[in-house]
C-alpha cells in the first residue's frame, strides 16, 4: 500500500500514540481522519496540514456515533485505506481490594467496552468501506492495524480488566484477517510496551528511570513517531498479515 495518498482513519488519534500516528501519516502524504471523543488539540495539525485531516467526535461505546464517524470520513474523503484503532483505557484495580471487596464488574465491563467491543464496531463499518476500493496490483484495498499492549500477554497486578480486553484484541488477529482476506484487507496486531504519551505525566523521572529498566535496548520510553514509523512499514509491506507485532525494546513485564 502506497502511504502517500491513502486514507487513513484513526481513533484516539487526538493525543497520545493517536495523536503520533496521525502525524506520521500526514507527514507522509496521507490524509486523516481523527475519531476521538475529545478533540481538543487537534487544531494544530490542521493549521498545518489543512483539508488534509478531517475530525470527527465519537464515543466508540455508541455504535449511532460511530457509524455516522466511520461513514461520515469514508464520504469525506471519498474512501479509506486504513483504519489504526488506538482509542483504549486503562486503569488499575486488585480482584480484591484492601478492604476485601469483589472487583466493580461495572470496571471490567467499562474496559471491553472500549478496548474491544467499541474498536471491532469501527472495524466492521471501516472494513465495508475498505471493500470498495479498487485493488491494488496485489488484490489489496485496505488494512487493519489494532492497538492492543504487552499485557495482554504479561498483564501485572491490577490489569485483569485491561489485560483480558487487550488479549481480546490479540485474538482477533487471525480469524479477521482469514475473514478479510477474501476482500483483499490485511490485519496487524501491535502490542506497544512502556510509551511516553500523556498517561505518564504524573510520574516522576526516578519512576519512569525505573520503568524502562526492564528494557533489552533501547533504555527509554517508546516515543508516538516509534508507533507511527512501525505503521508506514506495514503499509508498505504488503507480505505482513495476521501478525501480532510487539513494539517494547524487549520488555517483559513482571508481575508488578
Amino acid at each position: 500500500m502506497k502511504v502517500e495518498g491513502s486514507v487513513g482513519l484513526v481513533t484516539g488519534g487526538a493525543s497520545g500514540l493517536g495523536a503520533g500516528v496521525a502525524l506520521s501519516l500526514l507527514e507522509h502524504g496521507a490524509r486523516v481522519a481523527i475519531l476521538d471523543q475529545n478533540l481538543d488539540g487537534t487544531d494544530a495539525l490542521v493549521d498545518q496540514f489543512g483539508d488534509s485531516v478531517s475530525r470527527h467526535q465519537c464515543d466508540v461505546t455508541d455504535p449511532v456515533q460511530v457509524e455516522d464517524a466511520v461513514w461520515g470520513a469514508a464520504h469525506l474523503h471519498r474512501r479509506l485505506d486504513l483504519l489504526v484503532s488506538c482509542a483504549g483505557i486503562s486503569f488499575g484495580k486488585r480482584v480484591i481490594s484492601r478492604d476485601g471487596d469483589p472487583h466493580p464488574l461495572d470496571h471490567f465491563k467499562k474496559h471491553v467496552a472500549i478496548n474491544l467491543v467499541g474498536l471491532f464496531d469501527v472495524l466492521r463499518h471501516a472494513v465495508v468501506a475498505m471493500a470498495k476500493n479498487e485493488p491494488s496490483d496485489e488484490g489489496e484495498r485496505g488494512l487493519i492495524v489494532n492497538l492492543a499492549s504487552i499485557a495482554a500477554f504479561e498483564g501485572q497486578i491490577g490489569q485483569a480488566s485491561y489485560g483480558a480486553s487487550k488479549a481480546g484484541v490479540v485474538g482477533l488477529t487471525s480469524p479477521l484477517a482469514r475473514d478479510l482476506a477474501l476482500h483483499g484487507v490485511r490485519v496487524l496486531t501491535i502490542c506497544p510496551g512502556t510509551m511516553d504519551t500523556p498517561m505518564l505525566d504524573t510520574l516522576d523521572q526516578e519512576t519512569i528511570d525505573s520503568i524502562v529498566s526492564g528494557n533489552v535496548f533501547p533504555k527509554r520510553l517508546g516515543r508516538p513517531e516509534d508507533l507511527g514509523n512501525l505503521i508506514i512499514h506495514c503499509m508498505e509491506n504488503t507480505f505482513l498479515n495476521g501478525e501480532t507485532i510487539r513494539l517494547d525494546a524487549g520488555l517483559r513485564l513482571g508481575p508488578g
